[in-house]
């Protein structure tokens, strides 16, 4: 009499649930293929915009939400806080084509689990989900230091780091002023003025002009 073979007592492990909000159609699609691959994810859903990943993520209550950071309806850092609102406990990281140790703080601070460069390899992608849907975080080792140093306070709030004509050139930015305007008001060449406008940039975690004025005006340094 042949006996039924003895049952697995091991429970089976629920893949990882990820929404991604990438809006470029072969990134997305990309990154959708890598994931898939891993056999303890898989994507749940795909959207295009901020508005479209909140609704995706308040339906289907995902672990990991995937986000890049330039989106047609805003930046992805300032939806953060929507998506962990929409559903608390779900693990945020930030997709990112390039970021610096400022940018990865704003990530942190608005309740991010980490954040990925594109740039990087398909087994730091695939191990960052991993990361930060086990309860971890995940940031790019050569901005965690400068994460911590932000996060700590051992490098003060965001904009000291700037140096008094990097200060006057952010408050020309305030006004409006293009990088000719500040060259001439600075008394300095084009290039030299350019090269303040982008450290002003990289020592805000902008990506441009606007967003540095925005972020300057949050954080009262316009003031």
């Amino acid at each position: 009499m042949s006996s039924s073979p003895p049952s697995d007592p091991r429970p089976v492990q629920r893949p990882i649930q990820v929404v991604l909000v990438e809006d470029h159609d072969m990134v997305a699609e990309a990154i959708g293929l890598v994931l898939a691959q891993a056999d303890d994810m898989e994507v749940a859903a795909r959207a295009g915009s901020i508005a479209a990943g909140i609704a995706d993520t308040a339906r289907l209550r995902p672990d990991v939400v995937l986000l890049d950071r330039r989106l047609p309806d805003g930046d992805g850092i300032s939806a953060i806080g929507r998506l962990t609102a929409a559903v608390p406990g779900v693990r945020v990281l930030m997709l990112t084509a390039e970021a610096s140790a400022a940018v990865a703080a704003r990530v942190a601070r608005a309740g991010g689990a980490g954040l990925v460069l594109k740039s990087s390899g398909l087994r730091e992608l695939v191990a960052a989900v991993r990361e930060v849907a086990a309860g971890g975080v995940a940031f790019p080792p050569e901005l965690l230091a400068g994460v911590l140093d932000r996060l700590t306070g051992r490098t003060g709030p965001l904009g000291a780091e700037l140096t008094a004509r990097e200060r006057e050139t952010l408050l020309l930015l305030g006004e409006g002023a293009g990088t000719g305007q500040i060259s001439e008001r600075l008394g300095v060449a084009h290039n030299t003025a350019r090269n303040h406008v982008q450290r002003v940039l990289e020592k805000l975690g902008a990506r441009s002009k606007l967003e540095a004025v925005v972020i300057a005006r949050r954080e009262g340094l316009l003031d």
